[in-house]
């Protein structure tokens, strides 16, 4: 039997929060349905879920559909349902302590102010889960972190997010064939 492994990407649902900084986790897992060939759409576990058979496993990519501080039911639901070691489990979320652009991959650790990963954490019992954050940067001082995270990002940042959509989506390919420190050898800057 194939080994299953699950790509778990952040955010919030519905248009008013597409592009938004804070569904930046949404977007990865969109990059990497593309590059499948497959579309995230059905409906399993609370979550837009779709399967993909990649050489010798199964992946599951998981955009948990309600907002993002309730993210960490469909995780556990999808988890059980699966049977899965919770190392088999990527998490993917925007990141306001990384400047805009940067990712870090990391095998275990708080949910550093992170909500969804906090309840996450919560649901699984457990903050050994591997997690790929990618940068969004600080609020601007007049500010608050809520109006950062679920503003949209101007061109020139944008620009920066597309690339590190684009190197996180690499960086979970290199997690899923090469291991976690490759990884982030690799890809931690």
């Amino acid at each position: 039997m194939a080994e299953i492994k699950m790509l778990v990407g952040l955010g919030n649902p519905g248009l008013k929060y597409a592009k938004t900084r804070h569904n930046l986790g949404f977007e990865v897992i969109d990059c990497l349905a593309r590059q499948f060939g497959v579309d995230v759409k059905q409906r399993k576990f609370g979550a837009r879920f779709a399967a993909v058979d990649r050489d010798c496993e199964k992946l599951i990519l998981l955009k948990p559909w309600q907002y993002m501080n309730h993210s960490g039911q469909a995780v556990a639901t999808a988890t059980g349902f699966y049977k899965l070691p919770v190392s088999n489990v990527m998490v993917i979320f925007d990141d306001m302590a990384l400047d805009p652009g940067r990712i870090r991959i990391r095998p275990k650790g708080s949910a550093g102010g992170h909500n969804g990963l906090a309840d996450i954490i919560a649901k699984l019992g457990t903050n050994q889960i591997t997690r790929c954050r990618v940068g969004i940067g600080r609020a601007k001082p007049q500010w608050h972190a809520v109006d950062h995270v679920l503003g949209r990002p101007d061109s020139d940042e944008r620009s920066l997010l597309n690339e590190a959509i684009e190197r996180a989506s690499q960086a979970v390919l290199s997690w899923l064939d090469l291991g976690i420190d490759k990884t982030m050898t690799e890809f931690n800057m």
